[in-house]
């Protein structure tokens, strides 16, 4: 059987067929001998050189990536300045958004239509508030002469009659630009 394995050791690693039977056996029971046998072998030679190679190269890789470390913590600190400065100017750009919004939303169709129809409710009650004053004004004058004669000049004639024309004249066009637009004659352009 001892012979079996030496057949089978020799066959295995070749390099070993030249040791006698005795070199064998003690290479089997001396750790120090079969360890200096062990680490002449080509194959393992060959595997520790690759392994130092590979730590040299792992070595070379290392020194490198030490020698990019400052840069690249510099880069990630920019990285994360221009993130930051990114986000900043996301949140300001979502408030100029809404601010916009706000304000365009005065010059909507719908928001317009709704002041017009305001604008004329003030129009006619201006023109009423103005034609009451003047009529409040034409009865003053008339109970400060006793006799009841006693009217507003001629000026004073035409100069509520200017004013109240032009003020109903504004209230008519604002009624017919009403009336245009619930027709749909009117048309609002976005540009």
């Amino acid at each position: 059987m001892s012979n079996d394995i030496s057949t089978l050791f020799t066959r295995d690693f070749p390099e070993l067929a030249h040791l006698s039977r005795q070199d064998l056996e003690d290479l089997l029971s001396d750790h120090t001998y079969f360890q200096a046998i062990f680490h002449s072998l080509p194959r393992v030679r060959s595997m520790y050189d690759a392994q130092a190679e590979l730590g040299m190269a792992n070595e070379s890789i290392a020194s490198n990536n030490l020698a990019l470390q400052d840069r690249l913590y510099e880069l990630r600190t920019e990285t994360k300045s221009a993130f930051d400065e990114a986000k900043a100017l996301e949140a300001r750009w979502k408030e100029l958004e809404k601010e916009q919004r706000d304000v365009y939303q005065k010059f909507t169709p719908d928001f317009l239509h709704w002041r017009l129809q305001q604008s004329i409710s003030e129009q006619d009650e201006a023109t009423e508030t103005l034609a009451s004053a003047f009529i409040q004004q034409d009865s003053a004058h008339t109970s400060e002469g006793g006799s009841g004669t006693a009217t507003p000049s001629g000026k004073e004639i035409d100069d509520f009659i200017r004013e109240f024309k032009k003020a109903r004249k504004v209230y008519h066009k604002r009624v017919m630009w009403n009336d245009r637009w619930k027709k749909g004659q009117v048309e609002w352009r976005d540009d």
